[in-house]
């Protein structure tokens, strides 16, 4: 798949946040919060960082990308569509009876999904695995294995094992990010279960951490070529980001964490993202 620019890969963050209020509305259930806030990273991955070919999901060269934090799929769906997995149409059967965009993410029923999850604290294991097994199995090593954690999740135990494996194996193949958005469902993560010093935690592990401005493009790129670079250890790329991003009455309030926007919300939602809350007449003239 061919790479986009900054600014390209910026308009598809746009274009995949408006897709996420319009399956959420249609929806009436699911996370607005999150997605939104991943949608920067999720382009990065998919229009520039990750070898993929959406025509052949199964291509046997490709990278991989775990979602841990199942939830926020929404944004994985939008992106999906995007990059032409699927046809954009069928984002508006989400969390439908039968549809194959089912609130979390399962493996068989739409191809390119590389993980199913359901409970939370189980992607890293996955991506562990799959990265183990080209290390050491299949000793393939220009695979890179991808996966998105979020920042309530690291509460989950199985997140610590996870992190002890990879940094004992030493799994240069593997890199993480975690949406660090400072929320979960019953409010700010520092309050519910405090995460610092997180960077020290991680390289307590013997990753290789980097922290991030998580809607920053050149930055995430750049964070994952440093990691793709080391080869003695896992990466995890710490990324700050904003909850809601894009929607000023979502930005910051843990309320959206997995509340979806009625008509009347998912309207202004939508004319904040389409004029960059502003920024922008319809006509694409500043204002």
């Amino acid at each position: 798949m061919d790479k986009l620019t900054v600014p390209q890969i910026q308009q598809k963050a746009n274009d995949i946040r408006e897709d996420i209020i319009r399956m959420l509305e249609k929806a009436g259930s699911g996370h607005s919060a999150g997605p939104l806030g991943m949608a920067d990273m999720m382009a990065a991955l998919y229009f520039n960082i990750m070898n993929i070919r959406p025509e052949e999901p199964e291509w046997s060269d490709r990278d991989v990308f775990f979602l841990s934090n199942g939830h926020t799929v929404p944004v994985q769906y939008a992106t999906m569509a995007e990059a032409g997995y699927f046809d954009k149409e069928e984002l508006l059967t989400l969390r439908q009876f039968g549809s194959r965009l089912q609130g979390h993410p399962e493996r068989e029923r739409l191809p390119g999904l590389e993980n199913t999850s359901g409970p939370l604290g189980s992607g890293l294991s996955q991506a562990a695995g799959y990265a183990y097994s080209l290390q050491y199995i299949d000793d393939i090593k220009h695979r890179f294995v991808y996966v998105m954690l979020g920042d309530g999740e690291l509460d989950e135990g199985n997140i610590w094992e996870a992190a002890m494996f990879a940094g004992k194996n030493k799994l240069s193949q593997l890199i993480g990010f975690i949406d660090r958005n400072n929320i979960q469902i019953d409010g700010s993560t520092e309050d519910v279960m405090p995460l610092e010093d997180l960077k020290g935690k991680w390289e307590s592990f013997g990753w290789h951490v980097l922290e991030i401005d998580g809607h920053n493009i050149e930055s995430i790129i750049d964070a994952t070529s440093q990691g793709r670079a080391i080869t003695n250890r896992p990466t995890m790329i710490i990324a700050h980001t904003i909850p809601g991003k894009g929607v000023d009455f979502m930005e910051y309030d843990y309320k959206w964490h997995g509340t979806p926007p009625n008509s009347d919300q998912a309207k202004l939602a939508l004319e904040k993202l389409r004029t960059l809350d502003g920024k922008i007449t319809h006509e694409g003239a500043g204002v």
